[in-house]
């Protein structure tokens, strides 16, 4: 299985949103990751939708979205030169272990502290879904007490 990131440009009305979650959900795959936001045409929307599959899979995917109503475009990213990213929130306790080694990691990532607390400390993030999940790991060993992901945002560089 790999994950694609796919990029679907589709009408800014509503219900759309739901009619393609539905339409993929109702084949039985699962959206990992899903982000829609306006494009520069307020009557066009863009959806970033992660998902897991088979090449061949995927390419069925993006076949039967380019059919739906409401859909202008689909494009599977993944194999393309692309920029991607995702933000991060996250709040780790600092009771243990103090504030410095948990600094000291956000630092590594280019993280920035967004909240001192007397026992935590909430952080930001910003990165690719690679790095982010490195953070994440290296984070393990400390309490993360809480998480919020955007999920990924993509733009293709061809």
């Amino acid at each position: 299985m790999q994950k694609h990131i796919l990029n679907v440009l589709v009408e800014n009305s509503p219900g759309v949103l739901a009619r393609i979650v539905g339409h993929i959900s109702g084949r039985g795959y699962n959206i990992e990751t899903l982000n829609v936001g306006p494009t520069t045409d307020p009557s066009i929307s863009k959806m970033t939708i992660g998902i897991s599959g088979e090449p061949e899979v995927i390419v069925q995917v993006v076949a039967q979205l380019a059919k739906q109503i409401n859909v202008f475009s689909v494009d599977d990213v993944t194999a393309k030169p692309h920029i991607d990213r995702e933000a991060l929130l996250v709040k780790v306790s600092t009771r243990a272990t103090g504030r410095a080694p948990v600094i000291e990691v956000a630092m590594l990532f280019g993280a920035k502290v967004l909240g001192v607390h007397p026992d935590s400390l909430t952080i930001q993030m910003v990165g690719s879904q690679m790095q982010v999940g490195q953070f994440l790991t290296l984070l393990h060993p400390f309490d993360v007490l809480d998480i919020s992901r955007s999920g990924s945002i993509a733009m293709s560089q061809e």
